[in-house]
């Protein structure tokens, strides 16, 4: 088993009660998909989003790695983060700080498999 310790994340993403965790995952799987199609194309850390998102919701993924991952990924979808969004060149460096930080955290967790199933959804993304 995969022990984690996702407090120590660059920004306070990590829920603190089930609910919360409950809430955050429901607001990644209804922002994650629209967003990430949008900027397939343009995200040079895509992969590794993608490699996130499929690690978060696999049932051998423990369940700490999984929350501390959606917590990474929620950040990636908020609209309101350190650095916003729309500023060029800037604007997603926070957000890979964050999800390239939950990566490390749970190396261990992300498998072959989950990156390989990242790079051919960004194979048919940016296809599209």
């Amino acid at each position: 088993m995969v022990e984690v310790e996702f407090r120590n994340l660059p920004v306070p993403i990590v829920p603190r009660t089930a609910d919360e965790a409950q809430h955050q995952a429901r607001m990644v799987d209804a922002g994650f998909w629209p967003k990430l199609h949008r900027l397939a194309t343009r995200l040079p850390f895509a992969e590794d989003l993608l490699a996130a998102w499929y690690a978060s919701r696999d049932p051998k993924t423990p369940r700490k790695v999984k929350i501390g991952l959606t917590a990474a990924l929620a950040y990636f979808i908020l609209p309101i983060d350190t650095v916003p969004d729309w500023i060029a060149g800037l604007g997603y460096g926070d957000d890979f700080a964050v999800l390239l930080a939950a990566i490390r955290l749970a190396a261990d967790a992300i498998k072959d498999s989950h990156r390989a199933s990242a790079r051919e959804k960004l194979d048919r993304l940016r296809q599209d």
